[in-house]
């Protein structure tokens, strides 16, 4: 009997070993496809190192978890030879993350699936009060209304807020274009809204600038970069991030990368943080604006104002000259940042991808001039791709649950 009941016994052993590998896999398998780096089943056998039958098991248990799809009879594209391997996306009726944010000029509320798809937005609303409560209530209410209308099962939800997010509280920490007190306990506040509202899973809260660039990382511009900067103006204020091997590097609490406080312009503007001539009140939208003798108005965001300013009267002598004020302002403060970071890529969101498009040679030109790593080739400077890159953000620190485990997120 012994001779039966060890083979037996040794099956098990190495079925279940198979099985555990598969189900260690499935995390990484998943963010391969979330992030579009396994877009069939050869190439997820290879990122993972695994054999085709557990590369198919892992594909089979995640399409089984309503999470990607598996296209077991794709077409041959032409000329090639061979059965094609079974193509792997995700599923465009899977679950969704409810992600929000707030700006000076409003808020909007999201659902974002895997592989940072919006599925659902809200309108946003325009104006913002003093009592973070109520905006977050407002914003959560909106969410669920998209959850009702669409019926999807919702995995958690995130926030993006333009202020640095200290850690471990998840305080607002210089909410200084909101009418909030500093200090304000956002992610408790957004969690409690969260949960008031009805919907489970984890709730999170970052820095707007910060949940764009990784974003951008996985699914924009910043794809394939090891060490992406990433600065951007929105509404108001410039905001920085950087993203080393697949992580935001957000310091020891939180606050790394506060690049709008880099003095560019010793005798300009008065700062809100007590410096002057800072990025944020030097190349922001509102700078702009003042630099070529615009009044703004109330009718539109400041942001939408300058963009407009730029595409559409960059041929008037006084725009062109308040654009080249800010592209230099911008170019001296990402060299110093360049010299510090040595970064292998940088992205541009807000306004300044338009300063980018509107004179990219001579933005280039500043940073290469100004930097070390200019005279050695420079550094490739493109603008940010992605629509709603803060909100797709927010929706990631919801999703980052899942793809660390998979089953133990949704089971």
């Amino acid at each position: 009997m012994s001779g039966k009941a060890e083979p037996r016994a040794a099956g098990e052993r190495t079925t279940r070993a198979r099985l555990d590998r598969g189900r260690g896999a499935l995390g990484p398998a998943l963010e391969l496809v979330h992030t579009g780096r396994a877009p069939t089943r050869a190439v997820l056998t290879a990122e993972l190192g695994v054999t085709r039958a557990t590369a198919g098991a892992v594909a089979a248990e995640l399409e089984a978890l309503g999470l990607i799809r598996v296209d077991v009879r794709p077409a041959a594209a032409a000329g090639s030879q061979g059965r094609p391997s079974h193509r792997l996306d995700v599923a465009e009726d899977g679950p969704v993350a409810l992600a929000a944010q707030v700006h000076a000029d409003g808020f909007r509320a999201a659902l974002v699936g895997l592989g940072g798809r919006i599925v659902a937005t809200a309108p946003g609303c325009q104006t913002v009060e003093a009592d973070p409560a109520k905006v977050l209530g407002s914003v959560v209410e909106a969410g669920v209304e998209l959850l009702r209308d669409t019926g999807r099962r919702c995995v958690g939800a995130g926030l993006a807020v333009p202020s640095a997010v200290a850690e471990p509280d998840g305080l607002a920490l210089n909410p200084l274009h909101l009418a909030w007190a500093v200090g304000a306990p956002v992610r408790r506040i957004f969690a409690e809204c969260v949960r008031a509202a009805g919907i489970t899973g984890p709730a999170f809260a970052g820095n707007d600038v910060n949940l764009a660039a990784l974003a951008e990382h996985r699914h924009g511009a910043g794809r394939g970069a090891r060490d992406l900067l990433c600065v951007a103006t929105g509404h108001r204020g410039v905001g920085g991030a950087l993203v080393l091997d697949g992580r935001l590097h957000t310091g020891s609490s939180g606050l790394a990368l506060e690049v709008g406080h880099l003095t560019v312009n010793p005798e300009g503007r008065p700062c809100h943080c007590g410096g002057r001539g800072c990025l944020d009140v030097e190349a922001d939208p509102l700078a702009l604006l003042v630099e070529a003798g615009r009044e703004p108005g109330p009718e539109v965001s400041l942001l939408q104002q300058a963009n407009d300013l730029l595409l559409n009267q960059y041929g008037d002598p006084a725009v062109r000259r308040a654009a080249e004020a800010l592209i230099d302002r911008l170019g001296l403060g990402l060299a110093g940042l360049v010299n510090i970071l040595n970064p292998d890529r940088i992205i541009l969101g807000g306004l300044h991808r338009t300063l980018l498009g509107a004179d990219p040679s001579r933005l280039r030109a500043v940073v290469a001039d100004r930097s070390l790593w200019g005279q050695s080739g420079g550094v490739p400077i493109l603008p940010c791709t992605l629509d709603h890159n803060s909100l797709v953000g927010a929706a990631e620190l919801a999703w980052q649950p899942v793809l660390d485990d998979p089953l133990g997120a949704l089971r």
